[in-house]
């Protein structure tokens, strides 16, 4: 099993930046792919990026490209989002997601470990 666990979520204005982090822990990282999801408050969990195992392969969904940057540490066994440009429509609960494959899914169920998520919110 791999455990994830994610930080660097906050409160942040519009237009401001955060990074999260997702520290992974049990077994090989750099076997595994791993994405980003997110929850926004009434609505379903939906993709936002991933990185395969090797890290030469990103994968953004369309309203995070060009603002959002996925990028992992193998060493450090460790998983980015570095999010700028930010929006009250970015408000939501962020999730690393892990699953034992090359490339990253961009579907949920695809994925088989999950952190608890962090809370990130974009005040207007």
């Amino acid at each position: 099993q791999v455990q994830l666990v994610e930080s660097g979520g906050g409160l942040v204005q519009a237009g401001g930046s955060l990074r999260l982090s997702c520290a992974a822990s049990g077994r090989t990282f750099s076997n595994y792919a791993l994405g980003w999801f997110r929850q926004p408050p009434g609505k379903e969990r939906e993709f936002v990026a991933a990185i395969s195992r090797s890290g030469g392969s990103t994968y953004y969904t369309d309203s995070a490209k060009g603002r959002f940057t996925i990028s992992r540490d193998n060493a450090k066994n460790t998983v980015y989002l570095q999010m700028t440009s930010l929006r009250p429509e970015d408000t939501a609960v962020y999730y690393c997601a892990g699953e034992h494959a090359i490339l990253a899914p961009a579907t949920a169920n695809e994925y088989d470990y999950w952190g608890q998520g962090t809370q990130v919110t974009v005040s207007s």
